[in-house]
């Protein structure tokens, strides 16, 4: 193992480099720091780039009947926050409309023939979803067995469209699929 420092860390020395190098097995290598402000934590993502994902989080805070209105709005201004109280039923759907924006979830509904759509189930797809998604979700085999689909909603031009199996779903559309299977 060789490690070299282009000009010398001020927070990282090679014994600990070594010693993190080993603890990830990783044992036949040469290292080149450029960074004299370089951490341990950049070190670390930097050997596990590929095993590292980060991911957004949403901070909820709950009881905000109990905290000055103050520090509530300091609270509130903070990035990806959200508050609420349960017992005065205060900001408990923006917490549910937060969780569809940041999961990025949309709902679709389904129809039958000859039956009106069932908005109380809801079928929950990513949005930028196509109706090959669909397909998939609704069965795995369905798309080998498409003909085409109606839609209704926001995606549609006009009332009903027809499309295939490219045509990219919004919310709250409601879908329509024909297929060739047989029960």
């Amino acid at each position: 193992m060789k490690i070299t420092f282009q000009s010398p860390p001020k927070k990282l020395d090679e014994k600990m480099l070594y010693n993190i190098l080993r603890d990830y097995k990783i044992l036949n290598c040469e290292v080149l720091v450029r960074d004299d402000e370089a951490t341990v934590d950049d070190f670390i993502d930097v050997i596990m780039k590929d095993h590292r994902k980060y991911i957004n989080c949403l901070y909820v805070y709950n009881k905000i009947d109990s905290v000055s209105l103050d520090f509530l709005d300091s609270l509130a201004r903070e990035p990806n926050t959200v508050v609420m109280s349960c017992e005065l039923d205060l900001g408990v759907q923006d917490v549910v409309d937060r969780c569809w924006k940041e999961l990025r979830l949309i709902r679709l509904y389904t129809k039958r023939k000859g039956i009106e759509p069932n908005f109380s189930e809801a079928l929950i797809v990513r949005s930028n979803s196509s109706i090959e998604d669909v397909c998939d979700r609704i069965h795995r085999n369905m798309k080998d067995t498409f003909k085409y689909a109606l839609i209704w909603g926001a995606s549609a031009r006009h009332i009903p469209q027809r499309v295939g199996l490219g045509h990219m779903v919004s919310d709250e559309d409601v879908v329509y699929i024909v297929s060739g299977w047989k029960a």
